[in-house]
């Protein structure tokens, strides 16, 4: 987890058609404070996520607080020896054979992060900006379960696993969807791991691409969806930052009223 705070705007915002824009829930804590706009980035392995949440934290610094990717966990911490012992086979989605294990791992993890944050890390924070959220952690695994279990449906049992965190973790106030071309995040995914893509993991990321649009769809209340396909790396970045700055204002006019 890094802190870090801030954006430029440029490109539009755009969603799938037929949603509307998400409405916030009340921005007040159970003890009367403000608490931060908490925003989950998502989107498929490729699709220059994490490059432009950095960006994007960096420049609204100091009032973001980012939290990482949960898979780039590493050193002789819980999460990094969690990480490490699902990495030990060496698959690109953390598959080791046993996939419900894995599941509660990494929901384990999740739930972890989102305790140990301390009011000190909350200081002057009004947006936290997640790496994947517990929504990828829901579709992810909801295809990797799916795959030893054909006729289940996905969406069903990601929505299950997404429901198992409530007692512990909340969904995020709001959840931004990143999407471009599959195949051109894939071939990026297989030139950033440097190892060619095996069927059955083009089968995930394709699998996960109709979860995340199928999500974005029953929750439009929450989801945003940026179709960055064609854009630089910059124009991500300033994609994601209008977005994120547009919640935070609508959360700034709840507040208000």
């Amino acid at each position: 987890m890094s802190a870090e705070r801030e954006y430029p705007v440029g490109h539009a915002e755009q969603r799938e058609p037929g949603t509307t824009a998400p409405t916030l829930p009340g921005p007040r804590a159970t003890d009367g404070r403000v608490r931060p706009l908490w925003v989950s980035v998502e989107g498929l392995n490729g699709v220059g996520k994490s490059e432009a949440i950095r960006a994007v934290a960096a420049e609204l610094s100091p009032r973001c607080l980012r939290l990482g990717e949960l898979t780039d966990q590493a050193g002789d911490t819980t999460p990094g020896r969690v990480i490490a012992a699902l990495r030990s086979t060496q698959d690109l989605f953390l598959r080791t054979g046993h996939p419900v294990v894995e599941t509660l791992a990494i929901l384990a993890l999740k739930v972890r992060e989102y305790e140990r944050l301390s009011e000190s890390d909350m200081a002057g924070v009004k947006v936290v900006l997640e790496d994947r959220g517990v929504d990828s952690t829901a579709i992810y695994q909801a295809v990797i379960l799916a795959a030893q279990h054909p006729g289940i449906q996905l969406r069903a049992l990601a929505e299950r696993i997404l429901a198992s965190m409530e007692p512990w973790r909340p969904a995020p106030d709001a959840t931004v969807l990143l999407t471009c071309d599959r195949e051109v995040a894939s071939s990026r995914f297989a030139a950033r791991t440097g190892r060619d893509l095996a069927d059955r993991d083009l089968v995930v990321i394709e699998q996960a691409e109709v979860l995340y649009r199928e999500f974005a769809r029953a929750h439009p209340d929450r989801f945003t969806v940026l179709d960055v396909n064609g854009c630089s790396r910059d124009e991500s970045a300033k994609a994601l930052r209008a977005a994120v700055e547009g919640l935070i204002q609508r959360r700034e006019a709840v507040h208000a009223s």
